[in-house]
């Protein structure tokens, strides 16, 4: 074993016997980094590209301080985001544990009871668990916490990006910091992701206020060589069903959804380019998941081929997508469809190439999804990017003109290339999480004062910025609702409506579950759909990349029987896309104003790309935010998402109409004369105060217990997470300055 720093030597016998079996002729870097701070006792963020040794930089150090002690008490928790990522490491880490004598032990919803059973009798080794299950464990097991905390030595936090920013996230803050007064002192942390925006600010997610003092851990070595391309394709809306040679017309009829010709011909390159190896195609919606495995899987058949080519998204059974996964790291040839759900470390081995259908959600993404990609030593990362814009028109949308998500996808390229990503959201109350810890809290003791209910969350828990004052309110408003209630000598205790809050299955996560049909065939389940889609008996549905009619429906349990069918409708998900960033609508605005033409766009992403530059001189966007092509106005003031909405809102409170398209509002029907003479006089009133500008929108309750909160909670808590009312004005005043350079 070679090492320059010693890093192996620091290291316990039965790990270094471990390494030595493994074959490894050197550490990597990052992990001769993290043994001494690990072995130190510090809280450690390791952040390198994927499969680069994150997992053996924590756990090697980790056995090394547990060798002799692990085999009796419980030494680490593992914490992932994914049920499927526990699994994963259940696999990779039992042979290392082996080596000290301890068990490793998974926790979620999968696990046999007594499994369970037996770690909370004799807490050992490792625990891997996902927040929810954590959650739970404090709900029903809130007696045991103190003997499970007791020897803890290490908590490890897998992906943390996934978490930083969320709902989920400061859930996950909670837990761990009720974990340390469990263990009445705390308890190293380690944090591992594979992107991050902002190390700094990961840092002070993984210690709240002390991000300063974390160990960072970066790899220092050079990044693979990158081979892209970004494919453009015109979408032209086709008369009648699609002409596929070979194709059913009454099949083609039955879906009443035909595809069109781009989409039959970025199927038809990635049947071409993806067949024979081991490949993973993203796309940003389930449904497009759907719509492309149905594709390819017909492609297959019309070729009298075996189908290489599955689905994997959230909404599909646990089998459906373990089996895809399964796939993945064997022998036979296989391209996986997929949404953000294999964005994430599961290990699938080496895959040759990546496919990215449409712009990708954010430069986090795309350098995640990228990391997917050969991960054999010495070869290129690949990655395909399919980018569909609508065929121009006489009455296309300014944004049609621009080719936003062209120019999108390349700025998001520029920037990765420059190695920025999104760094963590702003600060937020995060008071639907909040309502949970207390009811969780609650749960655990069976009664909290006040006091020390806002002393454990908030005065020293991650739930700071809630004031005294905000909090006896949160207090009041789950009294109102019968979810708590306070005892002659001053306890707060669940009430009956709490009670049974808490004990419903979906208490545990801090995200909203929508109510959802179970769709079966025979025995099998195949997955869920929402209840908001309409399934009826004879209906067609496409789901698991495959075609299925339905045969019954049972309103009552929620389930939809389906058959095989020759005909088959695309299904409809919930979900939003992901918000942009400032920093990309900027770099979106310099595309615009350069003249280069990237090497990796093909043929037609440069007549698109020259399209959009063209239509952006024309409008005379190179100057002026504000313009007026025909009866409606349109603002581009290449802002991201959030300050956008918010810029929006501001002229909706003010009686103006406004749509957000990509960067641009349209203003329906509104005289440009009209907006300048609003710029002046909001200028002259000053910005409006945030929560007031909150109070305008009618529907705030967008997280899971919003519901139970009052409107000026509510107003709060959206204007933080949803507005930003400095960088809508600072926009405001720049219309101003450019009106006046017009003048």
């Amino acid at each position: 074993m070679e090492t320059d720093s010693g890093a192996f030597e620091q290291l316990s016998e039965p790990v270094q016997r471990w390494i030595w079996r493994k074959q490894w002729t050197e550490l990597r870097d990052i992990q001769e980094q993290a043994v001494s701070p690990i072995l130190e006792g510090r809280d450690v963020l390791i952040s390198s590209a994927t499969a680069s040794g994150k997992t053996e930089a924590a756990f090697l150090p980790i056995c090394t301080a547990l060798t002799d002690t692990a085999k009796d008490s419980l030494g680490v928790l593992y914490i992932a985001p994914l049920k499927a990522l526990i699994n994963d490491q259940q696999l990779r880490l039992q042979e290392l544990f082996e080596q000290i004598d301890a068990p490793v032990t998974p926790w979620h919803g999968d696990i046999a009871p007594h499994v369970k059973r037996r770690l909370v009798e004799r807490p050992r080794g490792a625990l891997l668990i996902t927040p929810e299950s954590l959650e739970a464990l404090f709900v029903t097991r809130g007696a045991s916490m103190p003997k499970l905390a007791a020897n803890l030595q290490f908590i490890v936090a897998d992906e943390l990006h996934a978490f930083i920013g969320t709902e989920r996230g400061r859930q996950l803050q909670s837990l761990l910091h009720r974990l340390e007064i469990a263990k009445h002192g705390p308890i190293p942390r380690i944090g591992l992701s594979a992107t991050l925006g902002d190390p700094l600010l990961a840092a002070d997610y993984l210690r709240l206020d002390h991000g300063a003092e974390v160990a960072q851990i970066t790899s220092a070595a050079q990044g693979r060589e990158v081979q892209m391309q970004v494919r453009g394709y015109q979408r032209e809306r086709l008369t009648g069903p699609a002409r596929d040679e070979g194709a059913d017309d009454q099949v083609e009829a039955e879906t009443n959804e035909s595809p069109t010709r781009d989409e039959i011909d970025i199927a038809r390159h990635l049947f071409a380019t993806l067949r024979g190896g081991t490949n993973l195609a993203f796309a940003n919606r389930r449904l497009q998941v759907e719509q492309y495995a149905d594709l390819l899987r017909r492609l297959s058949e019309r070729e009298q081929l075996p189908n290489e080519f599955l689905p994997h998204h959230g909404s599909l059974s646990q089998d459906i997508r373990e089996d895809a996964e399964d796939r993945l790291r064997g022998p036979r040839p296989t391209t996986v469809i997929a949404t953000t759900t294999l964005e994430l470390g599961i290990d699938i081995g080496s895959v040759d190439c990546i496919a990215q259908i449409g712009p990708p959600q954010s430069v986090a993404s795309l350098k995640q999804r990228l990391g997917r990609s050969c991960r054999t030593a010495g070869s290129p990362s690949v990655i395909r990017i399919y980018i569909q814009e609508e065929e121009l028109r006489a009455n296309s949308l300014l944004t049609t003109q621009l080719r936003v998500s062209l120019v999108q996808t390349v700025a998001m390229i520029r920037l990765l290339l420059r190695r920025w990503v999104e760094p963590p959201p702003a600060a937020a109350l995060h008071l639907s999480t909040l309502v949970q810890q207390v009811l969780s809290l609650l749960a655990q003791h069976g009664g909290v004062r006040a006091a020390d209910c806002y002393q454990a969350l908030c005065m020293t828990g991650p739930f700071a910025s809630v004031g005294q004052s905000t909090f006896a309110q949160l207090l009041r408003d789950l009294a109102g609702h019968e979810l708590i209630t306070q005892t002659h000598d001053g306890m707060i205790v669940l009430d009956l409506q709490g009670e049974r809050l808490v004990n419903r299955f979906d208490f545990y996560a801090a995200f909203h579950s929508p109510d959802e049909w179970r769709l079966v065939t025979g025995t099998r389940t195949l997955g869920t759909l929402p209840v908001t889609y309409p399934l009826l008996v004879d209906s067609f549905v496409i789901f698991a990349g495959r075609r299925w009619r339905v045969v019954a429906v049972d309103d009552e349990r929620r389930i939809a029987e389906l058959i095989s069918a020759a005909g088959g409708r695309l299904p409809k998900f919930d979900g939003a896309g992901a918000l942009i960033h400032d920093r990309i609508r900027q770099e979106m605005r310099q595309v615009y104003l350069d003249d280069d033409l990237p090497s990796y766009l093909d043929a037609t992403g440069r007549e698109l790309l020259t399209e959009a530059r063209e239509s952006f001189r024309r409008l005379r966007l190179t100057t002026m935010p504000l313009l007026q092509p025909g009866r409606d106005a349109w603002l581009f003031p290449w802002v991201g998402d959030i300050a956008l909405n918010t810029l929006g809102l501001i002229l909706r409170s003010h009686g103006i109409q406004s749509f957000a398209y990509g960067p641009g509002l349209q203003l329906p029907q509104t005289p440009i004369d009209s907006i300048s003479g609003l710029v002046d006089k909001l200028i002259a009133q000053g910005p409006p105060k945030p929560e007031e500008l909150a109070a305008s929108v009618l529907n705030k309750r967008t997280e899971k217990h919003h519901r139970f909160l009052s409107d000026e909670l509510l107003n709060a808590d959206y204007a933080l997470i949803q507005l930003d009312v400095d960088r809508a004005w600072t926009t405001i005043k720049a219309m101003r300055r450019a009106k006046v350079r017009e003048q």
